[in-house]
């Protein structure tokens, strides 16, 4: 019995390396080399499916050229496909402390509430633990995974990301015993 494959997270996966992919070399990527020629037809239709519903959830966009067509991300989709990188399995971050804590500022205003909500969900998911109102911080060096959010988004004001080992001792001696160090 052959495993139900999720073209959908798949597709905005292998769109999230690139600007933009053409939909052929999207198909290549997402069907990858292990399929069986019987199976090809009905993959080929589920991701030209998975196309279709993610251009009608808004979070893809296709660009017509002369040579070819083309999908990109679109704020949402970027948005979905950082949340999907933090509950992939195959995620490779490091647990084990480097002594560096991140610290992430957040400070979006009300009337952007919806994207706050989805930060806060995205830091949770990373292993941020909120300290005071909108200051996040956590041992995990996914600092990089945030400036990519805070490039996308265009969050330059908004959110502030900190690297640092050097917090007072009464900090200290509460992050260890929120996490476990």
């Amino acid at each position: 019995m052959s495993r139900k494959v999720n073209y959908s997270d798949k597709i905005l996966k292998i769109l999230g390396k690139k600007t933009a992919i053409s939909l052929p070399e999207i198909r290549d990527s997402a069907l990858g080399t292990q399929i069986a020629p019987k199976a090809l037809s009905r993959d080929n239709y589920a991701i030209t499916r998975s196309l279709k519903g993610l251009k009608e959830s808004g979070l893809i966009e296709q660009i017509a050229s002369p040579q070819n067509e083309y999908a990109r991300l679109t704020k949402l989709g970027r948005k979905k496909m950082h949340s999907l990188l933090l509950d992939s399995d195959t995620t490779l971050v490091n647990t084990s402390w480097d002594g560096f804590w991140r610290i992430i500022l957040l400070d979006l205003p009300e009337n952007r509430k919806s994207e706050r909500e989805s930060l806060r969900y995205l830091l949770k998911k990373a292993g941020f633990v909120c300290l005071k109102n909108s200051a996040w911080i956590s041992p995990f060096p996914f600092e990089h995974l945030f400036t990519n959010i805070k490039k996308d988004l265009g969050l330059t004001a908004e959110m502030m990301i900190i690297v640092t080992q050097f917090v007072d001792e009464e900090t200290k001696k509460f992050l260890f015993e929120t996490f476990g160090k």
